[in-house]
């Protein structure tokens, strides 16, 4: 793939992320203020449909990107993002907060995973999964269908099994993304998944994942995850937060 294929690939897949419509040709003409002309831009598209990078659920519509076109994204084009420093300070805030006040993890880390992607976040360790954000994640319009509402909270109910599953093919300090059909839980192929074990400071193995639908921000959902795996899965990391907060009040 040359050059202007991957930058009209990158604002297909920037532009449906946003918006979840299918992108036509104009829009990107008009938005992306590219030194091509629609038809220069249709024909690259075209180009990507032929092979499997696009497709069009209608004739008439814009194009949407395919599961090899996400697969391509996230290998070739987004390479690695760092997480806001503002956002780490509030993750930092947060992790804090429920040591000190010896809250369970668990659960409400899921809480603040779900809340910073917009997604379903699971975290857990030792067979106790929490998940937060359902609600979020059926909210897209790919989950608008009953039938596909049905088998995400189906899948959701095994949710240790399959987690277990996943963890047994990972090592500690990975980050692996599966895309659409590669979803090693097959009830939720529509959705795209962000997974990263942990071990903590007490010698436990535990596991942060983002579960969304295939246009989500990968790039941010993985520096999310890398994150807060950081801050959960390293005593250091937790005095050096305590030690900052210290010096602060100095």
């Amino acid at each position: 793939m040359n050059k202007r294929d991957k930058k009209i690939l990158a604002l297909v897949i920037e532009e449906y992320t946003n918006s979840a419509v299918p992108v036509g040709s104009k829009i990107l003409a008009e938005k992306y203020k590219l030194d091509l002309s629609p038809a220069t831009i249709r024909t690259v598209m075209s180009k990507l449909e032929r092979e499997k990078y696009l497709y069009q659920s209608h004739i008439s519509s814009g194009r949407i990107p395919t599961d090899k076109a996400y697969r391509f994204f996230v290998e070739k084009i987004m390479g690695e993002q760092e997480l806001s420093l503002a956002d780490q300070k509030k993750l930092q805030a947060e992790v804090l907060k429920l040591k000190a006040q010896n809250k369970r993890i668990s659960r409400t880390t899921a809480k603040l995973l779900s809340s910073f992607s917009g997604s379903l976040a699971i975290s857990g360790s030792e067979k106790e999964f929490f998940d937060f954000g359902m609600s979020e994640l059926l909210e897209n319009p790919e989950f608008k269908n009953i039938d596909e509402f049905c088998r995400i909270v189906e899948a959701l109910d095994y949710i240790d099994e399959n987690i277990d599953s996943i963890l047994s093919k990972m090592k500690d300090g990975e980050t692996k993304i599966f895309i659409g059909k590669e979803n090693p839980i097959k009830e939720i192929s529509n959705c795209s998944m962000v997974v990263s074990p942990y071990t903590n400071k007490n010698g436990e193995r535990g596991v942060l994942a983002i579960v969304g639908p295939k246009r989500m921000k990968y790039a941010k959902n993985k520096s999310l995850l890398d994150y807060v795996r950081s801050l959960l899965g390293s005593s250091m990391a937790i005095f050096m937060i305590i030690k900052g907060a210290s010096l602060s009040m100095e």
